[in-house]
């Protein structure tokens, strides 16, 4: 299950794994793999330790990060807003609209002494603190999300001996990532979870491939289980990129309520929503997103204005989605369509070695078909 960039990472298996949770990302790369630690959202002191738990954890093992880095969203050609700007700009209607559907679920507000988790910067110069930061760190690959990096985060990274990576998920951002000099390129198939595009991963993936090499590509999206990390490795990607199937496992720190809509939806039941950031990102379908989808309703608002509008409602539903029937209702995440095999509460290294176990019986089953029609 060798390939050279797995090789040249110092990776058992080239298995990368997006989270949010530092429980998983080290589990991962405990298992053989790399976990990928999602780092907005994080003020630079919790960061600082999240990786310093996560190095204690691992050892010489390698991880990395990622970064949401857009490169267009509202205030963009300014630099971006500060907070009073982004408040001064969210329309009355988009909260009449908000607070009336938190009463009609009947979900309770926020004790006065709950403070909200920070909020994610958007804008190269606003994260520039956190890039300098997990720099500073023993991280292998850092990877921008939503937008090439910047010429001096691709410089600062190269000179440190760590990886760039960038999403994509059209070869039109492919190739704009492989010119601005990025290491890796993640094509990201719309069956993804998060922010993703409209192409399929087995469309994607080989016209990325054939578009920036010698550039090494990762497959991601819909990928969960030994066949699809085959098939990826089929269209020419050095590896995959998962993400959803790390949130129902025993390390994962995915609320409670939201975990259990997780293990009993299909593949069916996510939709690619503006409703939470502002971009379009698929998540689980749900009472909260079915509002933001009726046209009697305010469309959601771009990044990062959404998001700003949005973060003290998620606050409230998590808070009260265990003991709310209507908040359980509204409950939700970012999740992929392999949601639909996420059936059975497991361990990160169970993952991982079902991962392998099945990628060497497909190989096999196809060496002897192979073998057959000689």
């Amino acid at each position: 299950m060798q390939t050279p960039l797995a090789e040249e990472l110092g990776l058992e298996f080239p298995i990368f794994a997006f989270t949010h949770c530092r429980d998983v990302a080290a589990a991962v790369s405990k298992a053989g793999g790399l976990g990928v630690l999602g780092v907005a959202g994080h003020s630079l002191a919790n960061l600082r330790m999240e990786l310093e738990w996560i190095e204690s954890e691992i050892g010489d093992k390698p991880y990395g990060v990622d970064l949401l880095l857009p490169a267009r969203f509202a205030g963009s050609d300014r630099g971006g807003f500060g907070a009073e700007e982004l408040d001064a700009r969210i329309p009355e209607e988009h909260r009449r609209f908000l607070d009336r559907l938190l009463e009609e679920h009947g979900v309770p507000p926020l004790p006065p002494d709950v403070k909200l988790a920070p909020e994610f910067s958007v804008g190269y110069e606003q994260q520039r603190d956190v890039i300098e930061l997990v720099l500073d760190h023993p991280i292998r690959l850092i990877a921008s999300a939503l937008g090439p990096p910047p010429p001096w985060m691709i410089e600062a990274g190269r000179e440190r001996g760590v990886k760039v990576a960038a999403l994509a998920g059209t070869v039109e951002h492919a190739r704009r990532h492989v010119e601005a000099g990025v290491d890796i390129v993640v094509a990201q198939g719309t069956e993804a979870g998060g922010h993703t595009g409209l192409v399929s991963t087995l469309v994607l993936v080989p016209e990325v491939v054939d578009a920036v090499a010698p550039v090494p590509v990762l497959a991601a999206g819909g990928i969960g289980n030994g066949r699809q990390v085959t098939a990826a490795l089929a269209l020419g990607a050095q590896g995959v990129w998962t993400g959803s199937v790390w949130l129902t496992t025993e390390e994962a720190e995915t609320h409670p309520v939201v975990k259990q809509k997780f293990l009993e939806a299909t593949s069916s039941d996510t939709v690619r929503s503006r409703s939470l950031t502002g971009k379009p990102a698929r998540q689980l379908r749900s009472a909260w997103t079915e509002a933001w989808e009726d046209p009697d309703n305010p469309d959601p608002l771009p990044m990062p204005l959404q998001p700003r509008l949005v973060r003290e409602a998620q606050a409230r539903i998590a808070r009260s989605a265990h003991k709310s029937p209507g908040a359980e209702q509204l409950s939700n995440y970012f999740v992929g369509q392999i949601v639909g095999s996420m059936n059975h509460v497991k361990s990160v290294r169970s993952v991982v070695e079902e991962l392998v176990k099945e990628y060497a019986d497909t190989m096999e089953r196809l060496d002897e078909w192979a073998g057959t029609d000689a």
